[in-house]
């Protein structure tokens, strides 16, 4: 189990270096329009985010991942 989570956040750490490695121009550019969204509205995409995550962990549990 703790080696899914290790490898989960490994994999996550790997896209965001890349975003930020490779376009951090895009980076600003999508704070800002973070910002411009009001707090409620952000926090049901979070919300929604997080929802979607545990979905597809279960799917992939389910499927013998």
């Amino acid at each position: 189990m703790i080696e899914t989570a290790i490898l989960a956040i490994g994999l996550v750490l790997i896209v965001e270096g890349l975003v930020y490695a490779l376009a951090p121009s895009i980076i600003d550019d999508l704070l800002a329009a973070l910002r411009a969204i009001p707090e409620g509205q952000r926090r049901a995409m979070g919300l929604l985010a997080v929802a979607l995550g545990l979905v597809l962990t279960w799917i992939a549990k389910t499927l013998g991942a």
